[in-house]
């Protein structure tokens, strides 16, 4: 692709005077949100353990799944309509409220609450800071913005579960989450400013406004879009049958197997009614996904829906694998925490690289698409090795930071294109949407994953070897279909 770049000649500076508190703002944001992501996983087996609460990890853990699903749909619509300040404003105040009942939970309700308002204040947040950087940067910038992102979750994921280890251990997790609060305030005041400057242009002219992505109609304001004219009472009961489907799947992939080892699998009653819940909430799922997604996602339509599509097929192919390598490096390999912590550090650093690789090759989605998914294919090919043949964990390992570059690549274009193809007054719901495929799909895979392991009985290599076999078939379908973002891309003037 080559950007539908601004008349004049003049390269844009992302940490030039006008775009710094932006590009600083937002990247502090997401920095913190990491930080509280990793220090949850991290802190959440004593935090429950001290309220006595260990077999509730179900329910506390798909609280915030469900309304990060409600949020993203209520963000996407109010942002179209509204802008993304007020949407940014409600998340960081919703986010100071869950990290404050998270810290002062004495009691599992409470401990629910927080990670309830945890997950409504990410949706609004994510929404918010994707809207805020399309409406405000320049078009040639945001490539740049999303390397940013993802170099923002490498510091967590390295330090985020030692020092929430150690500040556990010292004085205990509330102290982790309080911190949290008084994080917020400096980062919030260097993202005023951005912030501002959005309200002020939420209902510009898609033709005047300097952030506009290409495409949008001129002289159709954020606010009058016919776009909007759907109400939140059209999105809201479609958001919350979509979410209690994902819960239903997150409890199912989350119930203990029969032999009660590790906390995976599927442990209803038996293979029967885990299908009967699996099959009712894809069905569910299916058909909140044909109203809150952009049209075309569930067919892979070229173009917008193309792109949608992609993100869920990445998302579930990664996470297939993802999810479940610590437990084959520790069940199968027989390594020990350290070694299983080092995976998730190890993608943190590539995904990181892989994202900076696309802010240099912005020009060429294409080309980014098709060499990040087949990095992830065979990444992930590389990676299963570990379950399927004696191989070195190395070698496992090196495939999995393969992976992660691909991932690396391919998310932050995907992100870039679905800004690029939406007008001003759909980016909210759009890039919404392409969130929200996200975490439908890998939902369902954990599910459909949690299924398998119950039908083996419990962890072992060939019900490993079933779940990394559908991970790597999504990523190579996810390949073989890269052309249908071609439409999405931008041409050149």
């Amino acid at each position: 692709m080559t950007l539908d770049a601004p008349a004049d000649t003049v390269s844009p500076r992302l940490l030039s005077r006008a775009n710094a508190p932006l590009a600083l703002g937002v990247v502090a944001l997401v920095t913190l949100g990491a930080f509280e992501n990793r220090a949850i996983s991290t802190a959440l087996p004593t935090m429950l353990g001290d309220l006595d609460a260990v077999t509730s990890f179900g329910v506390v853990t798909a609280a915030p799944l469900a309304a990060y699903l409600v949020s993203l749909a209520t963000a996407g619509w109010w942002a179209d309509r509204r802008g993304p300040a007020p949407v940014l404003r409600a998340g960081a105040v919703t986010f100071l409220a869950g990290m404050l009942a998270t810290a002062g939970a004495v009691a599992l309700p409470v401990l629910v609450a927080g990670r309830l308002l945890g997950g409504l204040a990410e949706g609004l947040l994510d929404v918010g800071v994707t809207v805020l950087v399309a409406r405000v940067l320049d078009l040639r910038l945001r490539p740049r913005v999303m390397a940013l992102f993802a170099a923002a979750w490498v510091l967590p994921s390295v330090l985020g579960p030692v020092l929430t280890g150690a500040v556990t251990e010292a004085v205990g997790w509330r102290w982790v989450f309080a911190a949290g609060p008084v994080v917020l305030v400096p980062v919030w005041l260097a993202l005023r400013p951005a912030v501002a400057s959005a309200g002020t242009s939420a209902g510009t002219s898609a033709g005047t406004s300097a952030g506009t992505s290409a495409g949008t109609s001129a002289g159709t304001s954020a606010v009058e879009s016919p776009v909007d004219a759907r109400s939140l009472r059209d999105v809201l009961p479609w958001a919350a049958v979509a979410a209690a489907a994902l819960v239903a799947l997150s409890v199912v992939a989350d119930r203990p197997t029969g032999s009660g080892a590790h906390g995976l699998g599927g442990g209803l009653a038996g293979p029967v009614s885990l299908g009967i819940v699996l099959a009712a909430s894809l069905v569910a799922l299916t058909l909140s996904a044909r109203r809150l997604l952009p049209e075309g996602s569930l067919r892979a339509a070229c173009g917008l829906g193309g792109v949608v599509a992609l993100r869920g097929l990445l998302s579930a192919s990664f996470m297939g694998v993802g999810a479940f390598l610590p437990l084959v490096l520790t069940v199968l390999r027989h390594h020990g925490p350290l070694t299983a912590g080092i995976s998730l550090s190890i993608t943190g650093v590539t995904w990181s690289a892989g994202s900076a690789l696309q802010s240099r090759l912005a020009h060429r989605p294409m080309l980014l698409l098709r060499l990040g998914f087949g990095l992830l294919t065979a990444g992930l090919a590389t990676t299963s090795l570990l379950v399927w043949v004696d191989a070195p964990t190395a070698l496992g390992l090196t495939g999995w930071a393969l992976a992660g570059l691909g991932i690396g690549m391919t998310s932050s274009t995907l992100s870039v294109l679905t800004m690029a193809a939406s007008g001003e007054a759909e980016q909210g719901r759009n890039n919404a949407g392409g969130q929200m495929a996200a975490s439908m799909a890998s939902a369902v895979f954990l599910a459909v994953a949690g299924g398998v392991l119950a039908g083996f009985g419990a962890p072992s290599r060939a019900a490993f070897g079933v779940v990394c076999g559908l991970a790597v078939s999504l990523a190579l379908v996810a390949f073989l279909v890269t052309g249908r973002a071609r439409c999405a891309v931008v041409p050149g003037p």
